[in-house]
């Protein structure tokens, strides 16, 4: 138990290096979860006779990472950065990877960013091909999760989103704090128990876009749990009385735009 309490002791973040570039293990964790969740689709596509090929679904996988990008750095800057203003006025510094002439990378995205930016590139996708939105979506809500994962394991290994102080026997310390490993909280949550019930609903989906509107409804109360430990972000803290975090805030926001859209779903199948 003690090297687990020590793991950061003992741990390289960086895995490898090219030349003067430095690959950490978070970012090949962030290409595994990509490529997991695109593996699963075709998977999926192809048990439960979608009727999706795999040359659309490569397709469909590089418009909506694109918009995944672009809208969980931006979703980052706008929800969470305390320099919006500067972003905003220096749009070409939002994806500078360099500082001072130096590569550091590019820290801080946003997960209900993401989602917008998503959500944005799924629906051009779907009128440019003429394919059927609730059907690719939901098809997405059984891919993701697993996937998602694997982001939150590359947050643990970065030493990212670190969890609130505590005394339990399983926590790890981070700098000298005894803290919740939340991220792995994180991993369970979101991630694995959200698959394990959509891929057991999925046989009793009654309608084109119920999986995802459950998926939104789903991950957003398993975040808005995990959030609670969490540290917040720095930046940030707590808001609200001081208790709810800008991630709890978004989960409810998230939670209660998949109720309304499992419900227009819902009549619309009535009908």
């Amino acid at each position: 138990m003690n090297s687990w309490q020590n793991i950061y002791e003992n741990f390289n973040p960086i895995a490898f290096s090219l030349g003067s570039i430095s690959v950490h293990w978070y970012g090949i964790m962030y290409v595994l979860a990509l490529l997991g969740a695109l593996f699963l689709a075709k998977y999926f596509a192809k048990k439960d006779k979608l009727g999706i090929s795999d040359k659309e679904l490569d397709s469909y996988f590089i418009w909506v990472e694109i918009g995944v990008i672009l809208g969980a750095r931006l979703g980052y800057i706008l929800f969470y950065d305390p320099h919006t203003s500067y972003y905003l006025s220096r749009p070409w510094q939002i994806f500078n990877p360099f500082m001072d002439g130096k590569f550091v990378g590019i820290s801080g995205m946003s997960y209900h960013g993401a989602i917008v930016g998503f959500l944005i590139g799924t629906w051009l996708f779907s009128k440019r091909y003429d394919v059927n939105i609730y059907k690719l979506l939901d098809l997405v809500a059984l891919s993701v999760p697993l996937g998602y994962v694997f982001g939150r394991v590359g947050n643990f290994l970065n030493k990212g989103l670190v969890g609130r102080e505590t005394d339990v026997p399983w926590g790890i310390y981070v700098d000298g704090v005894f803290r919740h490993p939340s991220q792995l909280y994180e991993a369970f949550l979101e991630g694995l128990v959200v698959f394990v019930i959509l891929y057991m609903y999925r046989a009793n989906k009654r309608f084109d876009g119920e999986l995802i509107a459950l998926y939104g409804l789903l991950y957003s109360i398993a975040r808005f749990i995990a959030e609670f430990y969490r540290q917040p972000d720095f930046q940030m803290g707590f808001i609200f009385d001081g208790w709810m975090t800008m991630g709890q805030v978004l989960s409810i926001v998230m939670a209660l735009a998949s109720v309304l859209l499992y419900i227009y779903l819902s009549k619309r199948q009535t009908r």
